[in-house]
């Protein structure tokens, strides 16, 4: 197959009938397509996965507008790139003309300077911008950006789309369909792939290889596996996945789930996260989410921490597994959360309260006489250990910060709390 272009690249689309996926952007009547119809175009970031087809609906827009376009790649290029960019889409626009595209890969790699550098052109119509991020760009994309496009979301494509895909390639490809092949099985095509258009081509490219000689190709699942022999898992630790993931741990283990709480630490297991991390999270969530309904919690999810230092990978994922379902199986509180949450608030209105001279320490004659120290009780010297006094400033000493939960742990704390403090005010 040498002297062709790769698959992918022989496959791409040039308009948006060959377009396959993002029908809620592209399909009849969806807003990128009545937008093209009308001739219209404003800036806009497309974000999505890799292999959803970005740089091609940029392509097939500034065609279908017949537009300059230009292309910058954030990883390549610099300030002094963009601005010469600019200068040539500048000087290419014509009076009343509608202004060139500059379309940028991987936007969300450009620094804050190189950002800061696009806005001028933008906003004064210069050029209209298109950029392609795989990351979230409401974290990766300057604000003052932001504001000026319109984001819209590419997702990994469906299972239906991929087999039209496949089904058009070994139609349509100058070479596939000189051959006959047969798709016996497409399960672990579409498993690899992960839904990502480019990666798919890649592995049917690949496994067609392989059978250069033959005029028919069979393939099936097993013949997949064998010529990939790689983990299928799809995981950027430094991207927007690993953050999604290990949110969507955290929360099966808030809503007592272990079989998701197991299933998404599986899936950072093979993506090879960093054990450290995910033990770190691990104990936050044991106090956040358990809290004083098992107080051990935190304790199990603190020893895993140096217990994964001490055994490394691959044991420690048992680890792992044995404080996430623990965690997920445990009473839940968040009480602890919400009193320090609402004493942070408490004190952001307040402001600096002074401390009540009883509470205050008094380790000189001077702090004496002046009454620092003065009437404060000495709760062991108390029965119970334990003697009713102020412990806030007089202001807001009505307030309470702490409320026990419904769980059997809380409970007899409510009931110890309620005993103690008898008729306090519970405002």
């Amino acid at each position: 197959m040498s002297g062709y272009p790769p698959l992918a690249e022989r496959m791409r689309p040039l308009n948006l009938d060959q377009y396959i996926g993002q029908k809620h952007l592209v399909g009849e009547g969806a807003v990128l397509r009545n937008m093209l119809e009308k001739k219209l175009l404003s800036s806009i970031i497309l974000w999505g996965p890799p292999g959803v087809g970005k740089t091609t609906l940029a392509r097939i827009i500034s065609t279908h507008l017949e537009r300059p376009f230009y292309v910058l790649s954030a990883i390549n290029s610099g300030v002094k790139d963009v601005r010469e960019a600019i200068e040539k889409a500048r000087k290419a626009r014509f009076f009343n003309s509608a202004s060139p595209i500059l379309f940028i890969d991987e936007i969300h790699r450009f620094s804050k300077s190189q950002q800061d550098s696009l806005l001028g052109a933008v906003e004064e119509g210069v050029v209209t911008l298109i950029g392609a991020t795989t990351e979230n760009p409401s974290f990766e994309v300057i604000s003052p950006l932001l504001s000026r496009c319109q984001v819209y979301v590419l997702k990994p494509l469906e299972k239906e789309d991929l087999i039209e895909l496949i089904n058009k390639v070994l139609t349509n490809d100058i070479v596939l369909k000189k051959k006959t092949v047969k798709i016996e099985e497409n399960d672990a095509l579409l498993h690899y792939s992960g839904g990502d258009a480019r990666k798919m081509l890649n592995i049917l490219e690949l496994v067609s290889n392989s059978e250069l000689e033959s005029d028919t190709i069979i393939i099936n699942d097993e013949m997949v596996t064998k010529h990939l022999q790689q983990n299928p898992a799809q995981y950027d630790k430094n991207g927007e996945m690993h953050y999604d993931i290990i949110s969507a741990l955290i929360k099966s283990i808030r809503g007592s789930d272990p079989d998701g709480a197991v299933y998404w630490l599986a899936r950072m297991v093979e993506g090879g996260e960093d054990p450290k991390f995910i033990a770190r999270r691990l104990i936050i969530s044991a106090s956040e989410d358990i809290g004083l309904a098992n107080p051990n919690a935190l304790l199990l999810a603190t020893s895993s921490f140096e217990a994964i230092k001490m055994v490394g990978w691959p044991e420690s994922r048992i680890i792992l597994s044995q404080v996430a379902i623990y965690l997920a199986t445990s009473a839940k509180s968040n009480s602890a959360y919400k009193a320090i949450n609402d004493a942070q608030a408490l004190v952001t209105r307040t402001g600096n309260l002074p401390v009540p001279l009883h509470l205050r320490n008094a380790p000189t004659k001077l702090m004496k006489d002046l009454n620092y120290g003065k009437n404060y009780k000495y709760s062991h010297d108390y029965p119970d250990n334990f003697v009713i006094q102020d412990f806030l400033p007089d202001e807001i000493k009505a307030f309470r910060l702490y409320t026990p939960q419904n769980n059997a742990t809380e409970q007899k704390v409510n009931e110890r709390l309620n005993y103690l403090w008898k008729d306090r005010n519970k405002k």
